[in-house]
């Protein structure tokens, strides 16, 4: 995902000489390596000094520029939080506030780097919109609408490396504001935001081959503004909706999905996988990060075949 951001950017930089990368103290990648290369007055890096990477590219987009504000997540929204409330939201500038690797993606560098809140800091702050492709064909297309069509700051979370193309055959096109319906089917809706749709799909396949039927698998790409139209039509539409996220347990999809359907009156059994509201001290890969907070196939689906918790009184 992170490679097909660089080439995608880089592409549109080459004919829009608005675009702008700014970046604190990361080794460019990919074709953001041939961008600097090529276009070295559109491309600066501050160092460790995210916050004045944040407020240079407002300054930037005061001046008709459309600059895209890029490093690790933890580092481009964490460090610059009041920067980015301030200067661009307040503002309400065009600049786009890239966060690479968020969640524990960044999971043998540890606490420090890993931004397991960082959607629920986002979409507190008026005038942000919050994007999360599942893959690189929606990175392509999110990168696209962030330098040509976006009139304020957006928060653009993205992976890393390696993931997956998900939406290859999608029943829905990618639109910014709406959810997707990326497969259709029957009964059970899996909702995910972000590359963590992988998971997802694993385990839709795996409810669909034991209960003989398809199920719906959904890519919550905007959680600001969130879809609460098509949230509330899933919701209706299906006997149990699924929600996967890599992100603690409020503040982000599961959240807006609960909100939704207290206001709608759902009637639907609705479970929701997060990360736990804890920090893990656990050394090892993305996977072994994951499944400390319970977010692996065999759990999941072990968690689905027990009868949902009620709350007591």
């Amino acid at each position: 995902m992170r490679n097909t951001f660089a080439d995608t950017f880089y592409e549109l930089a080459k004919n829009d000489r608005r675009l702008v990368a700014v970046v604190a103290d990361i080794s460019p990648a990919g074709s953001i390596a041939k961008f600097r290369q090529e276009f070295p007055d559109r491309f600066i890096n501050t160092g460790v000094a995210e916050q004045i990477m944040i407020g240079m590219a407002a300054g930037m987009a005061q001046r008709g520029l459309r600059p895209f504000a890029y490093t690790i997540a933890k580092f481009s929204l964490y460090r610059p939080f009041e920067f980015v409330r301030d200067d661009l939201c307040y503002q309400n500038l065009p600049v786009t506030v890239v966060g690479i690797g968020p969640g524990v993606t960044y999971s043998t560098l540890g606490g420090s780097h890993h931004a397991m809140e960082d959607i629920a800091l986002a979409t507190s702050i008026p005038n942000m919109t919050v994007i999360a492709p599942c893959d690189p064909e929606e990175v392509r297309a999110a990168t696209r609408w962030c330098a040509t069509e976006s009139q304020g700051p957006v928060y653009l979370r993205l992976g890393k490396a390696g993931e997956p193309v998900l939406t290859k055959d999608a029943v829905e096109p990618f639109e910014v504001g709406r959810m997707r319906v990326v497969a259709r089917g029957t009964g059970t809706c899996v909702i995910a935001a972000g590359p963590i749709l992988g998971l997802g799909r694993l385990v839709a396949e795996q409810l669909a081959a034991e209960a003989g039927a398809p199920v719906t698998l959904v890519s919550a790409h905007t959680l600001k503004p969130f879809d609460t139209e098509k949230a509330a039509e899933l919701l209706r539409s299906h006997q149990r909706v699924i929600a996967i996220e890599e992100h603690v347990p409020h503040g982000g999809l599961s959240s807006r999905l609960k909100e939704v359907a207290w206001d709608s009156g759902a009637k639907c059994e609705l479970r929701c996988f997060t990360l736990e509201d804890a920090f893990h001290h656990v050394y090892g890969s993305h996977a072994d990060i994951l499944s400390a907070h319970g977010l692996d196939e065999a759990r999941i689906l072990a968690a689905l075949r027990r009868p949902a918790q009620v709350p007591a009184g």
